[in-house]
């Protein structure tokens, strides 16, 4: 056992298997055995353990825990008190914020918050919900559900407020999405006495960086190709780079070579512009990190 441990939070449920693969891009290898709530990875001084998204901010900043993930509706949902370390953003699908909408029946006639006076809401964010409503004047009934959120419209409830990244669970259960109450990331959090220990925050500042680095890799690849000198520039008008492409010698005085990163989704458009431009023998590769 390390004599120095930090224990940290892995968000349990929708964030779950995007938050285990993005440490595993990171470099850490974090299994979770059926009916434990405490995974295993291959960092001695590191104890994971699963709590709810909706519960972390509030165990991190009673010291329960050091360190976790979760989201920034949940940190503004318990009031909490915790040193915001990065923002990381991903998502159960995607690489974009997630938003808390309002959303009622396409049926309704509510058109806006202010149409919800007297009206019943349901949602798991009611404290956010509820500081929403004062901010537009409006007093409603808002009622915490336990999840199946889009149901409830079908069961007497007015409208609801529903966490999104898409839009399409509501539209498929007949709803349509009236205000954005706010967008959430997902946040590094850490507990404020635990980030003013000099190895506590040494390791949670480490950690931050390899997540970062693994976020910034998505959707990224690298290209690497022989091409003459006299062709450097087609090539380079050619390429969209992140930074200014690496040219590097080869060995024959005449090429050089070139290596860049580029979206992922460019590449099929990309490959045979550059193959026309001149370029030779082109690789693609995956990246696990990208850090500046």
């Amino acid at each position: 056992m390390a004599e120095n441990i930090l224990k940290l939070g892995i968000p349990k449920g929708s964030l779950q298997e995007s938050t285990i693969r993005i440490f595993g891009k990171a470099g850490y290898k974090i299994r979770v055995r059926e009916r434990s709530y405490f995974p295993s990875i291959d960092d001695n001084e590191i104890m994971p353990v699963l709590f709810r998204a909706q519960e972390m901010s509030r165990y991190v900043e009673d010291g329960i825990i050091d360190c976790g993930i979760t989201g920034n509706d949940w940190i503004e949902e318990n009031s909490s008190s915790v040193e915001k370390v990065a923002e990381l953003i991903y998502a159960k699908r995607s690489l974009q914020p997630v938003r808390w909408v309002l959303a009622v029946p396409d049926s309704s006639n509510i058109k806006s918050a202010k149409d919800l006076e007297g009206k019943k809401i349901a949602t798991e964010l009611v404290n956010v919900t509820n500081k929403y409503l004062k901010a537009k004047g409006v007093k409603a009934n808002v009622e915490f559900s336990w999840g199946a959120t889009e149901v409830k419209t079908k069961m007497g409830i007015d409208a609801i407020v529903e966490i999104t990244e898409t839009g399409s669970s509501l539209r498929a259960n007949g709803l349509k999405i009236v205000e954005t109450l706010c967008e959430s990331t997902t946040q590094f959090i850490a507990n404020k006495d635990a980030y003013k220990e000099s190895w506590k925050k040494e390791k949670i500042d480490r950690i931050a960086l390899l997540l970062g680095g693994a976020i910034q890799a998505e959707g990224k690849v690298g290209l690497k190709m022989n091409v003459k000198k006299e062709d450097i520039g087609k090539i380079l008008a050619t390429l969209p780079a992140m930074k200014n492409p690496t040219i590097a010698p080869l060995s024959d005085s005449a090429w050089v070579d070139i290596d860049t990163i580029i979206d992922e989704e460019d590449v099929k458009r990309l490959i045979p512009e550059l193959k026309n431009a001149g370029a030779q023998g082109i690789i693609e590769y995956p990246l696990n990190k990208v850090i500046y």
